[in-house]
């Protein structure tokens, strides 16, 4: 659980290293607003994968979906995330994620997509983690190894700060199951974002 009066008084001494007065009139309320605010970014760091795979695990069962065989596949794109660098503690922003899945016998609610792809950016990560976690939950929530996921982002780590490279995106991929044995399957997916 996040402590969020350990919080407001880290975040008083953060400000007092600043040189800053933290009892001046416009920082009295910021250590308070500030620990709200790690409760509601930081909420994924709550939950295992397994958790939140429990968390919304709400699929219907459509035996008419799926037949052996075929390529069809289920495409949510343009989900918007963003996270903490666990580097830098730098925003990762315009972050776009697109989850695909094969659909075995189970059709996930498609709200519960971008429900898993905002818990997961809600914890200190790597853009290439939460790829992976995201696909890790689709899997366990479809009960199919067929899952992909491409995460384009923004760190301002590279942007603000250090080298500063305004613009400079970066790109992440991870392919389960048929998405990473069979190549075609990567480009129709590609080819669609």
């Amino acid at each position: 659980m996040i402590d969020q009066k350990r919080l407001e008084s880290a975040f008083k001494e953060i400000l007092e290293a600043l040189g800053e007065n933290p009892d001046r009139e416009g920082l009295v309320d910021t250590p308070e607003r500030f620990a709200k605010m790690c409760m509601e970014n930081f909420a994924g760091i709550a939950y295992s994968n397994a958790e939140i795979a429990k968390l919304y695990d709400v699929t219907f069962e459509d035996e008419t979906y799926y037949e052996a065989g075929t390529d069809d596949f289920v495409l949510m794109k343009d989900i918007e995330i963003f996270s903490y660098c666990e580097h830098h503690f730098a925003l990762m922003y315009n972050m776009k994620v697109a989850v695909a899945y094969m659909p075995k016998q189970k059709v996930i609610g498609l709200s519960k997509i971008t429900r898993v792809a905002d818990l997961v950016g809600k914890r200190l990560q790597l853009q290439e983690r939460i790829g992976k976690d995201i696909a890790e939950i689709i899997q366990l929530i479809s009960e199919s190894e067929d899952v992909a996921v491409i995460i384009e982002g923004e760190h301002s780590c590279m942007t603000t700060r250090g080298i500063r490279k305004p613009g400079a995106k970066t790109i992440t991929k991870t392919f389960r199951g048929r998405f990473k044995s069979e190549p075609y399957l990567a480009n129709q997916i590609i080819g669609l974002l």
